[in-house]
Protein backbone atom coordinates (compact mmCIF):
# COMPACT_ATOMS: atom_id res chain seq x y z
CA UNK A 1 0.00 0.00 0.00
CA UNK A 2 1.09 3.23 -1.04
CA UNK A 3 1.03 7.75 -0.43
CA UNK A 4 2.62 9.42 -3.28
CA UNK A 5 2.92 13.54 -2.29
CA UNK A 6 4.33 15.08 -4.96
CA UNK A 7 4.16 18.20 -6.78
CA UNK A 8 1.45 15.89 -9.00
CA UNK A 9 -0.95 15.69 -6.11
CA UNK A 10 -1.53 13.27 -3.76
CA UNK A 11 -1.83 9.74 -4.79
CA UNK A 12 -2.52 6.49 -2.89
CA UNK A 13 -4.20 3.22 -2.39
CA UNK A 14 -7.40 2.88 -0.61
CA UNK A 15 -7.49 1.39 2.80
CA UNK A 16 -4.41 0.71 5.31
CA UNK A 17 -2.71 3.28 7.56
CA UNK A 18 -2.86 6.68 7.74
CA UNK A 19 -0.01 8.52 6.42
CA UNK A 20 0.99 5.14 4.75
CA UNK A 21 -2.15 5.15 1.97
CA UNK A 22 -4.98 7.68 1.01
CA UNK A 23 -6.79 6.82 4.18
CA UNK A 24 -9.74 9.63 4.72
CA UNK A 25 -8.09 11.44 7.39
CA UNK A 26 -5.31 11.67 4.36
CA UNK A 27 -7.99 13.25 2.38
CA UNK A 28 -8.77 15.28 4.52
CA UNK A 29 -5.76 17.05 5.65
CA UNK A 30 -4.57 17.36 2.20
CA UNK A 31 -7.38 18.66 0.98
CA UNK A 32 -7.55 21.32 3.68
CA UNK A 33 -3.76 22.23 2.92
CA UNK A 34 -5.20 23.16 -0.56
CA UNK A 35 -8.16 25.16 0.87
CA UNK A 36 -5.42 27.23 3.16
CA UNK A 37 -3.24 27.54 0.36
CA UNK A 38 -5.93 28.72 -2.16
CA UNK A 39 -7.31 31.68 0.41
CA UNK A 40 -3.45 32.52 0.65
CA UNK A 41 -3.29 33.62 -2.82
CA UNK A 42 -5.83 36.33 -3.18
CA UNK A 43 -7.38 38.75 0.02
CA UNK A 44 -11.17 38.24 -0.87
CA UNK A 45 -14.13 37.51 0.99
CA UNK A 46 -15.69 34.23 -0.50
CA UNK A 47 -13.51 31.46 -2.53
CA UNK A 48 -14.99 29.38 -4.84
CA UNK A 49 -13.52 25.29 -5.87
CA UNK A 50 -14.74 23.42 -8.61
CA UNK A 51 -14.77 19.45 -7.67
CA UNK A 52 -15.41 16.43 -10.26
CA UNK A 53 -14.03 13.14 -10.31
CA UNK A 54 -13.73 9.78 -12.30
CA UNK A 55 -15.56 6.87 -12.27
CA UNK A 56 -13.58 4.92 -9.82
CA UNK A 57 -15.39 2.40 -6.46
CA UNK A 58 -14.10 5.12 -3.92
CA UNK A 59 -14.17 8.28 -5.59
CA UNK A 60 -17.58 9.47 -4.23
CA UNK A 61 -15.93 8.64 -0.87
CA UNK A 62 -13.31 10.77 -0.92
CA UNK A 63 -15.31 13.66 -2.90
CA UNK A 64 -17.79 14.11 0.10
CA UNK A 65 -14.25 14.08 2.62
CA UNK A 66 -12.62 16.49 0.12
CA UNK A 67 -15.62 18.56 -0.36
CA UNK A 68 -16.86 19.18 3.23
CA UNK A 69 -13.43 20.09 4.49
CA UNK A 70 -13.26 22.98 2.48
CA UNK A 71 -16.84 23.56 3.27
CA UNK A 72 -15.98 23.44 6.97
CA UNK A 73 -12.84 26.26 5.72
CA UNK A 74 -15.41 28.62 4.36
CA UNK A 75 -15.26 27.74 0.53
CA UNK A 76 -17.95 27.46 -1.80
CA UNK A 77 -17.92 24.16 -4.15
CA UNK A 78 -19.16 23.59 -7.67
CA UNK A 79 -19.83 19.94 -7.29
CA UNK A 80 -19.50 18.37 -11.21
CA UNK A 81 -19.66 14.80 -9.82
CA UNK A 82 -18.48 12.17 -12.86
CA UNK A 83 -16.60 14.45 -15.10
CA UNK A 84 -13.36 14.17 -16.92
CA UNK A 85 -9.98 15.92 -15.94
CA UNK A 86 -9.72 18.16 -19.29
CA UNK A 87 -13.89 19.34 -18.05
CA UNK A 88 -13.00 20.06 -14.53
CA UNK A 89 -10.18 22.40 -16.04
CA UNK A 90 -12.36 24.24 -18.31
CA UNK A 91 -14.75 24.72 -15.23
CA UNK A 92 -12.33 26.66 -12.82
CA UNK A 93 -12.20 29.10 -15.37
CA UNK A 94 -15.69 29.57 -16.95
CA UNK A 95 -16.86 29.24 -13.28
CA UNK A 96 -14.40 32.16 -12.04
CA UNK A 97 -13.43 29.76 -9.60
CA UNK A 98 -10.05 30.42 -6.87
CA UNK A 99 -9.04 26.52 -7.79
CA UNK A 100 -10.80 22.65 -8.74
CA UNK A 101 -10.08 19.26 -7.86
CA UNK A 102 -10.05 16.53 -9.91
CA UNK A 103 -9.99 13.09 -8.13
CA UNK A 104 -8.74 10.57 -10.23
CA UNK A 105 -5.56 8.39 -10.28
CA UNK A 106 -5.79 7.97 -14.07
CA UNK A 107 -4.29 5.00 -15.35
CA UNK A 108 -3.52 3.75 -11.69
CA UNK A 109 -5.97 0.54 -10.62
CA UNK A 110 -8.95 0.82 -9.45
CA UNK A 111 -7.47 0.83 -5.58
CA UNK A 112 -5.64 3.86 -6.28
CA UNK A 113 -6.99 7.41 -6.02
CA UNK A 114 -5.81 10.57 -5.94
CA UNK A 115 -6.15 14.82 -5.48
CA UNK A 116 -4.97 16.59 -8.26
CA UNK A 117 -4.94 20.10 -7.64
CA UNK A 118 -5.39 23.67 -9.94
CA UNK A 119 -4.61 26.97 -9.73
CA UNK A 120 -7.21 29.45 -10.60
CA UNK A 121 -6.32 29.34 -14.80
CA UNK A 122 -7.44 25.18 -14.59
CA UNK A 123 -3.73 24.31 -14.54
CA UNK A 124 -1.73 22.02 -12.38
CA UNK A 125 0.15 23.61 -9.72
CA UNK A 126 4.13 24.21 -10.61
CA UNK A 127 6.95 22.99 -8.07
CA UNK A 128 6.44 26.07 -5.78
CA UNK A 129 3.01 25.37 -5.23
CA UNK A 130 2.98 22.18 -4.60
CA UNK A 131 5.98 22.68 -2.23
CA UNK A 132 3.38 25.03 -0.49
CA UNK A 133 1.12 22.99 -0.22
CA UNK A 134 2.75 19.65 1.08
CA UNK A 135 4.22 22.50 3.83
CA UNK A 136 0.84 23.03 4.77
CA UNK A 137 -0.42 19.78 5.35
CA UNK A 138 2.99 18.93 7.40
CA UNK A 139 3.00 21.94 9.49
CA UNK A 140 1.11 24.71 8.81
CA UNK A 141 -1.69 26.48 10.49
CA UNK A 142 -5.11 26.08 9.14
CA UNK A 143 -8.29 27.58 10.60
CA UNK A 144 -11.55 26.83 9.57
CA UNK A 145 -14.70 29.14 9.65
CA UNK A 146 -16.99 29.67 12.41
CA UNK A 147 -20.82 28.27 11.98
CA UNK A 148 -22.19 31.32 9.94
CA UNK A 149 -19.40 31.20 7.53
CA UNK A 150 -19.58 27.45 6.50
CA UNK A 151 -19.48 26.97 2.51
CA UNK A 152 -21.91 26.14 0.53
CA UNK A 153 -22.21 23.06 -2.39
CA UNK A 154 -23.63 23.99 -5.57
CA UNK A 155 -24.11 20.87 -7.62
CA UNK A 156 -23.49 21.27 -11.58
CA UNK A 157 -24.12 18.22 -14.12
CA UNK A 158 -23.87 20.35 -17.48
CA UNK A 159 -20.34 20.68 -17.74
CA UNK A 160 -19.62 18.03 -19.64
CA UNK A 161 -22.25 19.28 -22.40
CA UNK A 162 -20.12 22.57 -22.46
CA UNK A 163 -17.03 21.26 -22.88
CA UNK A 164 -18.56 19.48 -25.55
CA UNK A 165 -19.86 22.85 -27.49
CA UNK A 166 -16.63 24.81 -27.06
CA UNK A 167 -14.91 22.04 -28.77
CA UNK A 168 -17.95 22.31 -31.88
CA UNK A 169 -17.07 25.93 -31.61
CA UNK A 170 -12.97 25.82 -32.46
CA UNK A 171 -12.39 27.16 -35.88
CA UNK A 172 -10.42 23.84 -36.44
CA UNK A 173 -13.14 21.31 -35.76
CA UNK A 174 -14.60 20.80 -38.85
CA UNK A 175 -17.93 19.27 -37.87
CA UNK A 176 -19.80 19.65 -41.70
CA UNK A 177 -16.83 17.06 -43.13
CA UNK A 178 -17.21 14.81 -40.24
CA UNK A 179 -20.83 14.82 -40.40
CA UNK A 180 -20.90 13.75 -43.72
CA UNK A 181 -18.09 11.35 -43.58
CA UNK A 182 -20.60 8.91 -41.12
CA UNK A 183 -17.97 7.30 -39.46
CA UNK A 184 -18.65 4.45 -37.19
CA UNK A 185 -16.37 4.55 -33.96
CA UNK A 186 -15.78 1.91 -30.91
CA UNK A 187 -15.39 3.65 -27.76
CA UNK A 188 -13.13 2.07 -25.11
CA UNK A 189 -14.61 4.01 -21.75
CA UNK A 190 -13.08 1.61 -19.32
CA UNK A 191 -15.89 2.04 -17.81
CA UNK A 192 -15.16 5.65 -16.50
CA UNK A 193 -16.22 8.48 -17.11
CA UNK A 194 -15.20 8.32 -21.05
CA UNK A 195 -18.07 6.36 -21.24
CA UNK A 196 -20.10 9.29 -20.68
CA UNK A 197 -18.23 12.24 -22.60
CA UNK A 198 -16.79 10.57 -25.24
CA UNK A 199 -19.41 9.01 -26.93
CA UNK A 200 -21.69 12.54 -26.36
CA UNK A 201 -18.81 13.84 -28.37
CA UNK A 202 -19.62 11.76 -30.99
CA UNK A 203 -23.10 12.02 -31.07
CA UNK A 204 -23.06 16.15 -31.33
CA UNK A 205 -20.47 15.44 -34.73
CA UNK A 206 -22.79 13.24 -36.34
CA UNK A 207 -20.77 10.02 -35.46
CA UNK A 208 -22.50 6.33 -34.65
CA UNK A 209 -20.40 5.83 -31.49
CA UNK A 210 -20.79 1.57 -30.75
CA UNK A 211 -20.17 1.44 -26.64
CA UNK A 212 -17.81 -0.61 -25.22
CA UNK A 213 -16.93 -0.41 -21.33
CA UNK A 214 -18.99 2.78 -21.19
CA UNK A 215 -20.30 2.42 -17.73
CA UNK A 216 -19.26 4.07 -15.14
CA UNK A 217 -19.47 1.95 -12.23
CA UNK A 218 -15.41 2.00 -11.74
CA UNK A 219 -14.81 -1.67 -12.37
CA UNK A 220 -12.04 -1.40 -15.04
CA UNK A 221 -12.35 -4.46 -17.37
CA UNK A 222 -8.85 -4.02 -18.03
CA UNK A 223 -5.57 -2.50 -16.50
CA UNK A 224 -7.11 1.25 -17.46
CA UNK A 225 -3.75 2.44 -18.90
CA UNK A 226 -4.39 2.55 -22.46
CA UNK A 227 -1.34 0.29 -23.76
CA UNK A 228 -1.94 -2.70 -26.66
CA UNK A 229 -1.14 -5.20 -23.93
CA UNK A 230 -4.98 -4.15 -22.37
CA UNK A 231 -6.41 -3.62 -25.50
CA UNK A 232 -7.51 -7.03 -26.82
CA UNK A 233 -11.67 -6.75 -26.68
CA UNK A 234 -11.22 -2.99 -28.22
CA UNK A 235 -9.32 -4.53 -31.32
CA UNK A 236 -11.73 -7.62 -32.06
CA UNK A 237 -14.57 -5.12 -31.58
CA UNK A 238 -13.09 -2.47 -34.31
CA UNK A 239 -13.28 -5.53 -36.69
CA UNK A 240 -16.42 -7.43 -35.56
CA UNK A 241 -18.21 -3.94 -35.99
CA UNK A 242 -16.16 -2.67 -39.19
CA UNK A 243 -16.00 0.40 -37.44
CA UNK A 244 -13.95 2.86 -39.20
CA UNK A 245 -11.39 2.77 -35.90
CA UNK A 246 -11.41 2.59 -32.43
CA UNK A 247 -11.27 5.21 -29.32
CA UNK A 248 -9.61 3.85 -26.12
CA UNK A 249 -9.26 6.82 -23.03
CA UNK A 250 -7.95 6.44 -19.68
CA UNK A 251 -10.27 6.60 -16.11
CA UNK A 252 -10.01 11.09 -16.18
CA UNK A 253 -10.02 11.08 -20.18
CA UNK A 254 -6.92 13.04 -20.67
CA UNK A 255 -5.39 10.66 -22.34
CA UNK A 256 -5.64 9.05 -25.72
CA UNK A 257 -5.00 6.38 -28.24
CA UNK A 258 -6.69 4.83 -31.54
CA UNK A 259 -7.10 1.33 -33.16
CA UNK A 260 -7.17 1.60 -37.03
CA UNK A 261 -10.05 -0.38 -39.09
CA UNK A 262 -7.96 -3.02 -39.04
CA UNK A 263 -8.09 -3.87 -35.24
CA UNK A 264 -4.17 -2.62 -34.76
CA UNK A 265 -2.93 0.40 -32.52
CA UNK A 266 -2.40 3.36 -34.48
CA UNK A 267 0.26 3.99 -31.59
CA UNK A 268 -0.14 5.94 -28.14
CA UNK A 269 2.74 8.32 -29.22
CA UNK A 270 0.82 8.94 -32.81
CA UNK A 271 -2.18 10.44 -31.42
CA UNK A 272 -0.11 13.74 -30.36
CA UNK A 273 1.72 13.61 -33.93
CA UNK A 274 -1.72 13.44 -35.91
CA UNK A 275 -3.66 16.04 -34.07
CA UNK A 276 -0.20 18.16 -34.56
CA UNK A 277 0.04 17.69 -38.29
CA UNK A 278 -3.80 18.36 -38.95
CA UNK A 279 -3.23 21.73 -36.47
CA UNK A 280 0.01 22.84 -38.09
CA UNK A 281 -1.34 22.29 -41.48
CA UNK A 282 -4.08 24.83 -41.04
CA UNK A 283 -1.47 27.32 -38.33
CA UNK A 284 1.60 26.75 -38.63
CA UNK A 285 3.57 27.63 -35.68
CA UNK A 286 6.03 25.55 -32.81
CA UNK A 287 4.99 22.36 -30.78
CA UNK A 288 6.02 20.74 -27.40
CA UNK A 289 6.27 17.48 -25.86
CA UNK A 290 8.18 15.87 -23.27
CA UNK A 291 11.15 14.68 -23.09
CA UNK A 292 9.77 10.64 -23.10
CA UNK A 293 8.07 11.28 -26.23
CA UNK A 294 8.36 10.62 -29.91
CA UNK A 295 10.99 11.84 -32.47
CA UNK A 296 8.08 11.98 -35.02
CA UNK A 297 6.50 14.95 -33.35
CA UNK A 298 10.13 17.35 -34.60
CA UNK A 299 9.63 15.61 -37.70
CA UNK A 300 5.91 16.96 -38.66
CA UNK A 301 6.84 20.51 -37.07
CA UNK A 302 9.83 20.83 -39.44
CA UNK A 303 7.95 19.99 -42.16
CA UNK A 304 5.52 23.36 -41.80
CA UNK A 305 8.74 25.40 -40.95
CA UNK A 306 7.76 25.27 -36.95
CA UNK A 307 10.27 24.88 -33.89
CA UNK A 308 10.27 21.78 -31.78
CA UNK A 309 11.18 22.00 -28.35
CA UNK A 310 11.17 19.10 -25.50
CA UNK A 311 10.00 19.94 -21.88
CA UNK A 312 10.55 17.84 -18.75
CA UNK A 313 8.23 15.18 -17.77
CA UNK A 314 4.69 15.99 -16.44
CA UNK A 315 2.34 18.60 -17.72
CA UNK A 316 2.85 21.08 -16.04
CA UNK A 317 6.37 20.97 -17.69
CA UNK A 318 5.19 21.08 -21.16
CA UNK A 319 2.67 23.32 -20.27
CA UNK A 320 4.93 25.88 -19.52
CA UNK A 321 7.27 25.61 -21.91
CA UNK A 322 4.46 25.85 -24.51
CA UNK A 323 3.83 29.41 -23.16
CA UNK A 324 7.64 30.08 -23.41
CA UNK A 325 7.78 28.80 -27.05
CA UNK A 326 3.84 30.14 -28.12
CA UNK A 327 3.23 26.76 -29.58
CA UNK A 328 0.37 26.01 -31.70
CA UNK A 329 -0.40 22.67 -30.03
CA UNK A 330 1.69 20.11 -27.65
CA UNK A 331 1.29 17.52 -25.04
CA UNK A 332 2.74 14.07 -24.13
CA UNK A 333 3.22 10.95 -26.07
CA UNK A 334 1.33 8.70 -23.76
CA UNK A 335 -1.51 10.71 -25.43
CA UNK A 336 -2.03 13.73 -24.14
CA UNK A 337 -3.34 16.89 -26.68
CA UNK A 338 -2.75 20.15 -24.97
CA UNK A 339 -4.87 22.88 -27.65
CA UNK A 340 -3.85 25.98 -26.19
CA UNK A 341 -6.83 27.57 -27.99
CA UNK A 342 -9.81 25.46 -26.01
CA UNK A 343 -6.98 25.65 -22.87
CA UNK A 344 -4.09 24.80 -21.19
CA UNK A 345 -4.52 20.60 -20.31
CA UNK A 346 -4.43 17.51 -21.87
CA UNK A 347 -7.72 16.59 -23.33
CA UNK A 348 -9.32 13.71 -24.65
CA UNK A 349 -12.37 14.93 -26.17
CA UNK A 350 -10.83 17.73 -28.74
CA UNK A 351 -8.54 15.32 -29.41
CA UNK A 352 -10.72 13.12 -30.82
CA UNK A 353 -12.28 16.09 -32.48
CA UNK A 354 -9.41 17.23 -34.07
CA UNK A 355 -8.00 13.63 -35.65
CA UNK A 356 -12.11 13.41 -37.27
CA UNK A 357 -11.90 16.74 -38.65
CA UNK A 358 -7.99 15.41 -39.72
CA UNK A 359 -9.83 12.11 -41.19
CA UNK A 360 -12.84 14.05 -42.77
CA UNK A 361 -10.82 16.33 -44.77
CA UNK A 362 -8.00 13.90 -46.04
CA UNK A 363 -10.87 11.13 -46.74
CA UNK A 364 -8.13 8.85 -45.73
CA UNK A 365 -8.33 5.54 -43.26
CA UNK A 366 -6.47 5.53 -40.22
CA UNK A 367 -4.31 2.72 -41.20
CA UNK A 368 -3.54 5.43 -44.54
CA UNK A 369 -2.61 7.95 -42.29
CA UNK A 370 -0.16 6.60 -40.05
CA UNK A 371 1.51 5.24 -43.36
CA UNK A 372 2.45 8.88 -44.01
CA UNK A 373 4.21 9.43 -40.62
CA UNK A 374 7.89 7.99 -40.20
CA UNK A 375 8.02 5.07 -38.34
CA UNK A 376 9.90 5.10 -34.91
CA UNK A 377 9.29 2.73 -32.22
CA UNK A 378 9.10 3.09 -28.43
CA UNK A 379 9.86 0.38 -25.40
CA UNK A 380 8.33 1.57 -21.68
CA UNK A 381 9.20 -0.69 -19.13
CA UNK A 382 9.76 0.09 -15.43
CA UNK A 383 11.63 -1.15 -12.41
CA UNK A 384 10.06 -1.43 -8.89
CA UNK A 385 11.61 0.95 -6.27
CA UNK A 386 12.68 -0.44 -3.15
CA UNK A 387 13.52 1.81 -0.05
CA UNK A 388 16.82 1.32 0.01
CA UNK A 389 17.73 1.84 -3.63
CA UNK A 390 19.79 4.81 -4.31
CA UNK A 391 18.16 6.23 -7.91
CA UNK A 392 19.59 9.57 -7.91
CA UNK A 393 23.37 7.94 -6.92
CA UNK A 394 22.04 5.10 -9.78
CA UNK A 395 21.30 7.72 -12.40
CA UNK A 396 24.36 9.67 -11.94
CA UNK A 397 26.46 6.70 -12.52
CA UNK A 398 24.58 6.31 -15.75
CA UNK A 399 25.07 9.65 -16.76
CA UNK A 400 28.96 9.37 -16.06
CA UNK A 401 28.99 6.81 -18.16
CA UNK A 402 27.55 8.14 -21.17
CA UNK A 403 28.96 11.25 -20.96
CA UNK A 404 30.44 11.27 -24.66
CA UNK A 405 26.68 10.96 -25.88
CA UNK A 406 24.38 13.70 -25.74
CA UNK A 407 23.14 13.84 -22.18
CA UNK A 408 19.95 15.88 -20.84
CA UNK A 409 19.22 15.69 -17.17
CA UNK A 410 16.75 18.36 -16.25
CA UNK A 411 14.16 15.65 -15.82
CA UNK A 412 15.96 12.28 -14.59
CA UNK A 413 18.64 11.29 -17.52
CA UNK A 414 17.90 11.03 -21.32
CA UNK A 415 20.63 9.78 -23.30
CA UNK A 416 20.78 10.91 -27.29
CA UNK A 417 22.57 8.34 -29.81
CA UNK A 418 22.56 9.06 -33.34
CA UNK A 419 19.56 6.25 -33.80
CA UNK A 420 18.13 6.06 -30.60
CA UNK A 421 17.90 7.22 -27.51
CA UNK A 422 16.91 6.01 -23.82
CA UNK A 423 15.33 8.28 -21.19
CA UNK A 424 15.38 7.08 -17.50
CA UNK A 425 13.28 8.63 -14.43
CA UNK A 426 11.87 8.35 -11.45
CA UNK A 427 7.83 8.44 -11.58
CA UNK A 428 6.17 11.04 -9.77
CA UNK A 429 3.11 9.09 -9.57
CA UNK A 430 4.42 5.58 -8.75
CA UNK A 431 6.90 3.73 -6.92
CA UNK A 432 9.01 2.80 -10.11
CA UNK A 433 11.83 3.81 -12.32
CA UNK A 434 10.58 4.36 -16.00
CA UNK A 435 12.55 3.13 -18.77
CA UNK A 436 11.43 4.36 -22.22
CA UNK A 437 13.37 3.76 -25.35
CA UNK A 438 13.28 4.94 -29.11
CA UNK A 439 14.72 3.37 -32.49
CA UNK A 440 14.25 2.41 -35.73
CA UNK A 441 12.82 -1.14 -35.06
CA UNK A 442 10.51 -2.57 -32.17
CA UNK A 443 13.23 -4.89 -31.03
CA UNK A 444 16.07 -2.64 -31.31
CA UNK A 445 13.72 -0.82 -28.68
CA UNK A 446 12.98 -3.56 -26.67
CA UNK A 447 16.85 -4.50 -26.39
CA UNK A 448 18.02 -1.12 -26.24
CA UNK A 449 15.54 -0.99 -22.67
CA UNK A 450 16.78 -4.74 -21.10
CA UNK A 451 19.85 -3.10 -21.88
CA UNK A 452 19.58 -0.47 -19.79
CA UNK A 453 17.15 -2.61 -16.99
CA UNK A 454 20.02 -4.75 -17.07
CA UNK A 455 22.98 -1.87 -16.39
CA UNK A 456 20.64 -0.73 -13.67
CA UNK A 457 20.13 -3.74 -12.03
CA UNK A 458 24.27 -4.61 -11.92
CA UNK A 459 24.44 -1.14 -10.22
CA UNK A 460 21.90 -1.38 -7.56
Amino acid sequence: MTLIKSISGIRGTIGGLQGDNLTPLDAVKYAAAYGSWVRQQRNKENYKIVVGRDARISGNMVQQLVMNTLVGMGIDIVDLNLSTTPTVEMAVTMEHADGGIILTASHNPKQWNALKLLNNKGEFLNATAGQEILDLAEGGTIEFAEVDQLGKITNNDAYIDLHIDEILDLPLVNVNAIKKANFKVVVDGVNSTGGIAIPLLLEALGVHPVKLYCTPNGEFPHNPEPLREHLGDLMKLVKEERADFGIVVDPDVDRLAFVDENGEMFGEEYTLVAVADYVLRNNPGNTVSNMSSSRALRDVTEKYGGTYTASAVGEVNVVAMMKEKNAVIGGEGNGGIIYPELHYGRDSLVGVALFLSHLAEEKISVSELRSTYTSYFMSKKKIELTPELDVDGILEKIASKYASEEITTIDGVKIDFAENWVHLRKSNTEPIIRIYTEAKSQEEADALADRFIQEIEILK
